[in-house]
């Protein structure tokens, strides 16, 4: 597996709040078009090509020094399923929640990315991708606006959540190399 000392990743501290409303020029991603009847399939199709990606020679090694390994990435993609599928739950159980911070780099170096095996987190991304998807499944059309708060005051509806999350998935493709054509 790669160094996870290997380089220092700067932490991302930009508000990607903004793919909300326009598409991403990075992955072309637009959360904005994506339809309430979409979501559920689409976290399994934006999460379908990991497997294959954990298969190839040299996934845990950086392209760069500041630039996560598809190793990492992975990991990232995993836990970006399992914590949205846990916000999409609390939104629908309860009033207008506050979502507690998750700092990804954090998560990354507390739970070594990087020397994690690839078959055991493409066999969790598919699990996580399939509760995340499920979960999404079971939101009925008047759930879609229920309101909920992230930790830095961002506001957000089960849509919008939904779809912010799927903007993340699709990104996450685009940085390791993969077209979503």
């Amino acid at each position: 597996m790669s160094d996870p000392g290997a380089g220092e990743i700067r932490p991302d501290t930009k508000d990607w709040t903004w793919t909300l409303e326009r598409a991403c020029p990075d992955c072309g991603f637009d959360a904005a078009t994506v339809r309430p009847d979409d979501l559920a399939g689409l976290v399994t199709v934006l999460t379908d090509p990991w497997p294959q990606i954990l298969g190839r020679d040299g996934v845990a090694r950086r392209p760069d020094p500041g630039t996560w390994s598809p190793l990492e990435y992975g990991c990232h993609v995993r836990d970006v399923c399992r914590v949205f599928d846990e916000r999409t739950r609390l939104l629908l159980d309860q009033h207008d929640p506050t979502f507690a911070n998750w700092d990804q780099d954090e998560a990354a170096v507390a739970q070594a990315y990087g020397t994690q095996d690839p078959g055991t987190v493409a066999s969790e991304i598919r699990s996580a991708a399939a509760g995340w998807a499920a979960t999404v499944a079971r939101v009925g059309p008047d759930e879609w606006d229920r309101p909920a708060t992230r930790s830095n005051g961002s506001r957000f509806t089960t849509l919008s959540l939904t779809r912010y999350g799927l903007h993340d998935l699709a990104h996450h493709l685009w940085d390791v190399g993969v077209s979503r054509s």
